[in-house]
């Protein structure tokens, strides 16, 4: 990239991290801001601290302690992100990811890290895992939060390790899905609201956190393992004792489910026995265009009816039944607590955006070097997953502004058929070259602080 091109690009870079001046106390540390994301954002081979440290001429000690002990309020930093957001790109057609990834590390000091299974390398390996949450709209996607997930028996049960990596006393052990629920909060606290919520099977399968989202009022459509069961016609409930049932003994209590009901069904068998499923054929539905052509899936679907906290049934639910066309072997099932109206080529685009975090996380790892950190302290890393989101919104916006407007293909409506989206952040390449202590002088940054106050739908094929 010339100099040209990167001198027209600092300027964009200056306004956007200006925003983030009130996040810290000094100029002195505020400057470091610039060097991180000038090197998450540059060409450099490996984007770790030494190497960034290095590309701009600064001792690179002065940027570990700028992970791990300058005085910045990394929280107030994240808030003002996701506030940013909402003030540029909110959309009525918005849609939040939810998902996890991981970094391979060495050793057992790294905090958080145990062997588990790594999605990196696809089999259990010593590695720490994060839990993120991602915003698309039908025409940007980025990450907006991101924390590390701490394992309960070899880490929260040991007070003494976590007290030398760094982990605060009052943070505990909490199931993944509590930490994205904390995420799903946070972003809508600061004032973004999701059209729609997806996730994979591991927090599909959690019947608390889906019961939790549908309490907040929140649409979800929720991959699921495929012995989750459900009945396929909603059964009797007593509410009350009947003569009949006033006889001596044990007291019942109430509401409870008629003795004679139909019982509930795992979805797979729902797919392969249901007389309403037998009936249907297999849909085509293009999920989206991909670099080989239109990704294609067959779809069928029928509402059920799912076992509350007490055993008793809920409103009905969306069962949601995909294949994919070119190898029907593989089949994946949603549940969503989406209005019964809703069409089937909504529910299966939203669940299908789940590809949106997964392109986050590749060009975050690849183009910005989120997983090259080589810090072990607990607030280093917290700290560099969210500077690593910061980097990602200004890739994603500079993506957006100059790949020109997309074609309709991977847009999609939402449940009053107006388009929704899923469409990818296209980039590759570096936005900075490699930036020497020679280049500093022509693209400096004014470290000066600046406080501020606080509907068509999709086409079926038959």
């Amino acid at each position: 990239m010339d100099a040209n091109i990167v001198l027209r690009i600092k300027p964009a870079l200056n306004r956007f991290l200006h925003q983030f001046n009130d996040c810290f106390g000094r100029v002195s540390t505020r400057r470091y801001l610039d060097i991180y994301i000038e090197g998450q954002l540059s060409d450099l081979e490996r984007k770790s601290i030494e190497p960034m440290a290095d590309a701009c001429g600064e001792p690179p000690r002065n940027l570990q302690q700028f992970l791990s002990l300058f005085r910045w309020d990394e929280h107030r930093l994240r808030d003002r992100l996701q506030q940013y957001i909402n003030r540029h790109h909110s959309d009525p057609a918005s849609v939040g990811v939810i998902d996890e990834t991981s970094f391979v590390k060495k050793g057992h000091k790294t905090a958080c890290v145990q062997r588990q299974h790594c999605g990196a390398v696809g089999k259990v390996e010593n590695c720490v895992v994060s839990v993120h949450l991602a915003y698309a709209t039908p025409q940007f996607h980025t990450l907006l939060d991101g924390d590390l997930f701490l394992p309960e028996e070899t880490w929260s049960a040991d007070r003494l390790r976590c007290q030398e990596a760094g982990i605060p006393e009052e943070l505990t052990y909490r199931p993944k899905w509590q930490i994205a629920l904390e995420q799903y909060r946070r972003a809508v606290g600061n004032g973004l609201r999701f059209a729609w919520l997806t996730f994979d099977e591991y927090y599909g399968r959690c019947g608390e956190f889906r019961r939790e989202l549908d309490g907040m009022g929140q649409n979800y459509v929720a991959e699921v393992p495929v012995d989750l069961t459900a009945w396929t016609r909603r059964p009797e409930v007593l509410y009350k004792a009947h003569t009949r049932d006033c006889r001596p003994g044990r007291k019942k209590h109430y509401p409870r489910l008629k003795v004679k009901n139909n019982p509930r069904v795992e979805v797979r068998n729902i797919l392969s026995y249901s007389r309403p499923m037998q009936k249907q054929s297999w849909i085509n539905y293009r999920v989206k265009d991909g670099q080989k052509g239109p990704m294609v899936w067959q779809a069928k679907h029928l509402l059920v009816y799912l076992a509350d906290e007490d055993g008793l049934p809920s409103r009905a639910h969306h069962l949601l039944v995909a294949r994919n066309a070119l190898n029907p072997r593989e089949i994946k099932y949603f549940i969503s607590n989406a209005p019964e109206a809703t069409p089937v080529e909504i529910l299966l685009r939203v669940a299908f955006t789940r590809w949106t975090v997964e392109r986050a996380f590749e060009d975050s790892k690849t183009e910005l070097g989120m997983d090259h950190f080589e810090v072990r302290k607990f607030l280093s890393i917290q700290r560099h997953l969210i500077l690593s989101c910061v980097s990602h919104v200004f890739l994603s916006e500079f993506c957006l502004k100059h790949r020109g407007e997309k074609s309709g293909a991977n847009s999609m409506p939402d449940t009053n058929r107006n388009r929704l989206a899923g469409s990818a952040v296209d980039q590759r390449g570096a936005l900075f070259p490699e930036i020497r202590r020679s280049h500093r002088s022509a693209i400096s940054v004014n470290t000066t602080p600046q406080y501020q106050g606080a509907s068509q739908p999709l086409a079926t094929y038959n």
